[in-house]
Formats: structure tokens, sequence, C-alpha cells
């Protein structure tokens, strides 16, 4: 079969008039207009939180350290963190962004796996505490938000967003709208099955697609490479001080921005398994974008290459439809910040 255009397969970027006349773009473009708000962004180690105005731009930040194990000891951060921050801005709203499944009324954090929240009624203890209107999110959903809004997303109606770190999240932005699905858990893409009796998760099945292309799956491949005591991992070893617990995914990806030829090859390895996921996604959602965020993305075409090869190789279809774009993230690691602070602003304008 004759190749088709590239035209035909990589869906090109919408000019601004054919988003900015669609019903949904109408709404996007009256977002937000006024007020400042404070994001805070709550991870398993630290609690970020900033002052955002209604351009996504972040003009105060503060951080802590994040007491995992206590949630009136996390509640209290918060206070800190936002009475630290209103001392010197005028503030409307309070947006928060953490690892976990919200209630569909985002008022109640039904789990998290990273701090001790079971069922815990956050968003109306806050706003007590608080004395001002508060919005409880999970953090790929804020931060799948600010690309939409402020980010690489922007212009796109169906937007897909994963983050690569630890493990994988996911969010969804459709029609101007973040969406959550039927129970409010939609978006645990890297539990996706990829590999059948595969390696093991935390979540409890086995060869999920976070064991396979994620920062925690490349430390881990390269530790194993290490121990099989080839060329390639004694060299590898040595550049990691002698000693395989040092490479982490993070270590990994700085050696292969620094040349190191055995690094790139375990990313593009990890860049592979991202295209295979995405190209599951696409058959179920049809985006026109992914955008990949999280420290992984640190490695950037290093791993976004290999990711739309690979999607390309094995989209349903392929040949025969346009494709998705992948694009990597805009906003760093203050995405989950700017949206969370975002969506508190917006929030009452777009439930419908």
């Amino acid at each position: 079969m004759p190749a088709l255009r590239s035209s035909f397969l990589v869906r090109p970027k919408p000019p601004a008039s054919a988003w900015r006349d669609a019903p949904w773009a109408a709404r996007r473009s009256h977002l937000g207009r006024r007020g400042l708000a404070i994001g805070i962004d709550i991870g398993g180690t630290k609690v970020a939180a900033g002052v955002v105005d209604a351009e996504g731009r972040v003009l105060a930040e503060a951080r802590r350290s994040t007491p995992g194990a206590d949630p009136r000891a996390v509640e209290q951060t918060i206070v800190e963190l936002v009475n630290e921050l209103s001392a010197g801005h005028r503030i409307a709203t309070v947006g928060i962004g953490a690892a976990g499944w919200m209630d569909l009324d985002g008022g109640t954090v039904l789990f998290s796996p990273h701090l001790a929240w079971r069922n815990e009624p956050l968003r109306d203890s806050l706003q007590k505490l608080l004395r001002r209107p508060v919005l409880l999110t999970n953090d790929a959903d804020a931060a799948a938000w600010a690309e939409w809004r402020f980010g690489a997303g922007q212009g796109e109606s169906r937007l897909v967003c994963i983050t690569l770190g630890t493990g994988i999240g996911g969010a969804m932005v459709m029609d101007g709208r973040v969406e959550r699905g039927r129970y409010g858990v939609a978006g645990e893409f890297g539990h996706q099955i990829i590999f059948p009796g595969g390696h093991r998760c935390e979540c409890g099945n086995r060869g999920c697609w976070e064991q396979y292309a994620s920062g925690n799956a490349l430390g881990r491949e390269a530790r194993q490479l290490v121990r099989t005591n080839s060329p390639a991992g004694c060299a590898l070893l040595e550049k990691a001080g002698g000693t395989a617990e040092n490479l982490s995914g993070a270590a990994v990806t700085s050696l292969a921005l620094s040349g190191d030829a055995t690094s790139r090859e375990l990313i593009a390895d990890q860049g592979e398994w991202l295209g295979l996921g995405l190209a599951n996604l696409a058959a179920a959602l049809d985006p026109g974008m992914f955008v990949i965020g999280g420290g992984l993305c640190d490695a950037g075409e290093l791993l976004a290459a290999p990711a739309r090869e690979s999607f390309a190789k094995n989209l349903t279809g392929r040949g025969f439809r346009p494709m998705a774009r992948i694009e990597l993230a805009a906003l760093g690691p203050r995405a989950g910040m700017i949206g969370a602070a975002d969506l508190s602003r917006v929030s009452g304008r777009t439930r419908s």
C-alpha cells in the first residue's frame, strides 16, 4: 500500500479562529478574568503553593515538607501556606490539587496513595479554617487544566494529559471541561494492563503501563542492566559512582542528557512503551492531542521521538485515520499549582 501523505497522518494544529469559534471555546474565553487565587499542589514529599493571576502567572511561591501521616497536620500546613501568601495579596479562592480519588462533588478525598486521607471531608474543613471558597481536585486534573488553559494544549478541544513520574498519572479536558468519569476516578491510565503477567504493580495487578513507562521503571531497568555485568552495565555502574541504587530515573535521564549512549537506549525503550500505551488510549478516546509531562519528560525528544514512532506503529487503523499530536508539556512542575488555582477561580462558571 502506498504511503499516505504526512498531512493526513498528523493532525495539524488548528488555526486560532477555528477553536475560538467553537461553542466550548466561547466559554473558555470568559474564564477567570478577575481576582487572584492560591494553588496548592500536594505531593508525597512537598507541598508547593503559589499566588496565580488570571493569565496563569505565578506571582509568589512558598513550600513546606509534606506531613503525610497526619491528615490534621496536612490541613495545618495548607493553612500556614495560605496565610503566608495572603499577607501580600488579596486572595479570592484557594485550589487544592492532590494525588488521589475525589468524590464527584469535590468535597471528599476518597483515597490518597501517598497521604493518610481515607474518606476525608477536606473541602468543608479547609473552608472553615480559611474562610474562603476552596476547590479540591486531583493533581493530574489540575495539571491538565493548566496545560489546556495556558500551556501546550491551548486550542485543542479534546486533550489527554499524561504525567510520567514515579508512576503514570492522567487526565482529560474534553470540550472545555475536566472529564472525571461517572464516579470521579477517570484518568488512571497508568493502570491499564499492557503486559499480562508482567511486573507486579503497587495497585496489586501485574503488567500495568506505569511499570514499563515511568521514572520508577527507568530506574529499575537501569539497575537490572547493571546486575547483568555486561560491558554496558559495568560502564553505567561506574558513572553511577559504583552504586546501583544511585540509578534512579532522574539519574539515568541526567546521564542521557549528558550524552551517555546506554542511558539514551534505556530512555528510548521507555518511549516505545509510552507510545504503545498512547496508541491504546487513542483507540478508546480519540483525542486531538496528548500532552506529556512529569519528571521523566526532562529527557525531551530523547523520549518523545521514540514515543511518536511507537504510537504511529501501534495505532489502530494506522494509515487510514488522522493521528493525535504528541507534545511535551509547557508549564513544568508548576502546572498542578497553576491549574488548581485557576480551577478554583472558574469552577462556579464551568459547572453545568
